[in-house]
């Protein structure tokens, strides 16, 4: 009776269609149909996933987050720097490797959600693109340097 996976994160719009067309942008989610609530909401597809939209004036959660898995991370890596949505100071704006060479980038959408850009191999990027990329900066010894983002090899 255990959990088998995710179905799909929601997160708040303070304009739906705003939002919707920085996923579309950015990611390549295409909108599917949604079913009728008693508030405005929107579905995008994100693989076999989906992230839901709804409607909400409350302010993001600033370290809540999810992770998004991109085939093309230069792409999207160019593409958030040209819409000026990398978060700018702190932790967030690092562009980290992981211990087991998966790569993190983070971004905020329309609405201030925190969104973790991945991508299973650091060591396929163009450091000429991504040139601010280095490892986490606490140590990983022990158990966390067998840390995996992704579970199954190959992201």
């Amino acid at each position: 009776m255990g959990a088998r996976g995710l179905t799909h994160v929601s997160v708040g719009a303070r304009d739906l269609e705003e939002s919707a067309r920085f996923y579309r942008e950015l990611f390549g989610m295409e909108e599917i149909p949604s079913p009728n609530f008693p508030f405005p909401v929107l579905w995008l597809r994100v693989g076999d996933l989906q992230l839901h939209l709804f409607l909400s004036e409350d302010p993001a959660p600033r370290s809540h987050h999810f992770g998004i898995d991109v085939e093309d991370f230069e792409r999207v890596y160019r593409k958030a720097e040209e819409m000026g949505v990398r978060v700018k100071e702190g932790y967030y704006s690092g562009v980290y490797e992981l211990p087991d060479g998966a790569v993190q980038l983070y971004l905020r959408d329309p609405a201030g959600n925190l969104i973790e850009v991945n991508h299973p191999h650091a060591s396929h990027l163009d450091r000429s693109v991504v040139s601010d990329l280095r490892p986490l900066p606490s140590p990983q010894t022990g158990e966390a340097a067998s840390a995996r983002l992704y579970l199954r090899r190959g992201g």
